[in-house]
């Protein structure tokens, strides 16, 4: 089921490829279900599926470029790729270039997870010195302070799969997660063996944003996005991966 939207949308982007490839970045970083990445490729995913259909809907085709975090931003300022999603103009302070962004479409938060445990809301603040499961290069406002100061540590992983993994094998005691990723880790374990969320970190409305150049059909790119947005489109995509828990208002 999760495989035919994107079998699907290649079928009809086999008879729409014409003109320039839409370059679309993908952070190494990602994991299910956002992106699944085989033999450094994206196959499917949320994200995937999105962008896939973007550029079918455009009328060109789609080229996935997989860059290690870090050197993202830097492959949209030199013109290597055109359209980033899932990102926050808070995450980027200082960004330098001429890019215009979509409405935003998604609104995930970043939670504390712990395994299984008696319920009970957790502080941040209030934790005794301990690692805390966290993604390299991923940035944690709330949480900043704590690490700054050695009350927490960061324990760093590739990808959020890999936090969630180490948490689950008792690595740490917290670890810091999106909600899908959380609800798509969870599909595969036992009520009783569930990872929960301690306490909600921080909440922000995220996007696309599509580098201002003559050569890319920015309007069109952004007046699909907000057309699959209005249309539903965008949760039901989020549907195939995680059931009826999209939460994807901002």
């Amino acid at each position: 089921m999760r495989l035919a939207l994107g079998a699907l949308l290649l079928i009809s982007l086999d008879g729409t490829a014409a003109g320039a490839p839409l370059r679309f970045v993908v952070p190494d970083s990602w994991a299910m279900p956002m992106v699944q990445l085989e033999r450094g490729r994206p196959t499917q995913g949320i994200l995937y599926d999105v962008m896939l259909s973007l550029a079918t809907q455009v009328g060109v085709p789609a080229e996935f470029h997989v860059l290690p975090r870090a050197r993202v931003q830097n492959a949209m300022e030199h013109g290597e790729v055109d359209v980033r999603c899932y990102a926050a103009q808070s995450w980027m302070p200082n960004q330098s270039g001429d890019y215009i962004w979509s409405i935003p479409l998604w609104s995930q938060p970043d939670m504390l997870i712990s395994r299984p445990a008696p319920s009970a809301t957790i502080i941040p603040a209030n934790l005794t010195p301990q690692s805390i499961g966290t993604v390299l290069g991923y940035s944690y406002p709330t949480l900043q302070p704590l690490f700054d100061s050695n009350r927490l540590h960061r324990d760093d992983a590739r990808n959020q799969e890999q936090v969630l993994e180490k948490l689950q094998a008792g690595r740490n005691r917290y670890a810091v997660s999106n909600q899908w990723t959380l609800d798509w880790f969870n599909q595969r374990l036992m009520p009783e063996q569930q990872l929960q969320s301690v306490a909600v970190l921080q909440e922000q409305n995220v996007g696309c944003y599509v580098r201002n150049d003559p050569g890319v059909p920015v309007q069109r790119i952004l007046r699909t996005l907000l057309r699959m947005k209005m249309s539903g489109e965008i949760d039901d995509i989020i549907r195939l991966y995680i059931g009826g828990k999209t939460e994807t208002n901002p």
